[in-house]
């Protein structure tokens, strides 16, 4: 079994630290995404799990093993490079054949699995060429082979596709995704694009300044963000926030006088939140529509549309000056300096207290509010 775990794994470089206490529970089989900004840790933590960097404190297991002190070729994992790292003087077949040769495999070992890892990524036609013979998509299909053939208890991925265009890059994020179902391998992998991690990851984690903000399935990230960062991370476009003040709380939902002094509801739990705090509303753009009269209104002027054929992106500044996007209809009649107003339902809203942290959500489809759940514990206690 290739279980992953990671416990209060730190990261310094001298005295400037880079990850703060990361820890991670990756089981065998899953493909997990490590996704941020630039620079916030993710790429480090990748190099420390393929022991290219030295783990400053805390532990890291692969399988049963602690391999904190293991040189990277007695961990059992193989590492896909953004460069592709080919030898340009090799053949397809020597760059994908070289890493068993040097382990003293026979001939008839390493030319089955060669062939049989080319047949798999659809290369075999290839294994005579040499890399300036190959395009880039071609190039890194080598690289992944050449990762496969060792057959490794992990794939580490950092950042594969970056070097391809944007066409080759959905190309072959597909054939990833199939690679990853028929090994069945624990893949780590690493990129900056959420678009690459809600496609391909069974489960994501969302890091920022050295520290995992929050770890879950895409759906659980893009519909429940712990906070304000994963809320603007995930999703594309990102979501609109737009700042207010708690004016009423209820049950189950609160009320928010957002800044152009319209008024908002929004389907969560209040928490420790009182009337007068100051709270962010956070909307995506695919939730708020235009020239709806359900739910909140919202109105200004539109500074640029983008129509991208199944969709338009309207940027929308308010009255009191905040822009926010909305994604409508590609068939939208809505153009630059043209004044509009548009909404969006309460259960379609987000909420983040002052200190970005989200409140829960009562999504769309909830039978019972909290209120209504309390009542039918107490009517149920009482028939028994």
């Amino acid at each position: 079994m290739a279980d992953v775990k990671l416990s209060n794994i730190k990261k310094s470089y001298g005295d400037t630290p880079v990850l703060h206490g990361i820890d991670l529970d990756i089981k065998h089989g899953e493909f997990v995404v490590l996704v941020g900004a630039s620079g916030c840790g993710k790429s480090t933590l990748l190099r420390l799990i393929a022991g290219l960097e030295e783990i400053s404190s805390g532990e890291l297991c692969i399988g049963e093993q602690q391999v904190n002190a293991l040189p990277p070729a007695q961990r059992g994992i193989a590492m896909v490079f953004q460069s592709y790292a080919l030898y340009p003087h090799m053949s397809v077949f020597k760059n994908m054949s070289y890493g068993l040769k040097i382990a003293g495999k026979d001939k008839a070992f390493i030319d089955a699995k060669v062939r049989d890892a080319a047949r798999i990524l659809h290369i075999d036609h290839l294994l005579e060429r040499l890399p300036r013979e190959l395009s880039g998509g071609q190039r890194q299909r080598v690289a992944i082979g050449r990762a496969i053939v060792r057959d490794p208890n992990v794939f580490l991925f950092d950042e594969p596709l970056s070097n391809l265009d944007a066409a080759l890059r959905v190309k072959t994020r597909v054939e990833i995704g199939k690679l990853h179902k028929e090994l069945g391998a624990t893949i780590i992998y690493v990129t900056h694009d959420q678009v690459e991690a809600m496609t391909l990851g069974d489960k994501i984690v969302v890091m920022n300044q050295g520290r995992v903000e929050q770890c879950g399935t895409p759906l659980e990230l893009y519909q429940h963000p712990a906070t304000r960062f994963v809320g603007g991370f995930i999703g594309s476009p990102k979501m609109n926030f737009i700042d207010g003040k708690v004016t009423a709380i209820g049950p189950d939902h609160i009320e928010i006088q957002l800044g152009n002094g319209c008024r908002s509801r929004a389907c969560v739990e209040a928490g420790d939140l009182k009337v007068g705090d100051s709270v962010t509303l956070g909307v995506r753009p695919e939730h708020i529509e235009e020239c709806s009269n359900a739910g909140t209104a919202l109105s200004g002027m539109v500074t640029l549309v983008e129509r991208l054929g199944e969709a338009s992106f309207i940027y929308l500044t308010l009255d009191d000056g905040t822009e926010i996007v909305v994604r409508g209809s590609g068939e939208s009649t809505v153009t630059t300096s043209e004044r509009i107003e548009v909404s969006f339902a309460p259960h379609s809203a987000h909420v983040f207290d002052s200190s970005d942290r989200a409140l829960r959500r009562l999504q769309a489809g909830n039978v019972h509010s909290t209120a209504q759940l309390a009542e039918l514990k107490a009517v149920a206690q009482e028939s028994i």
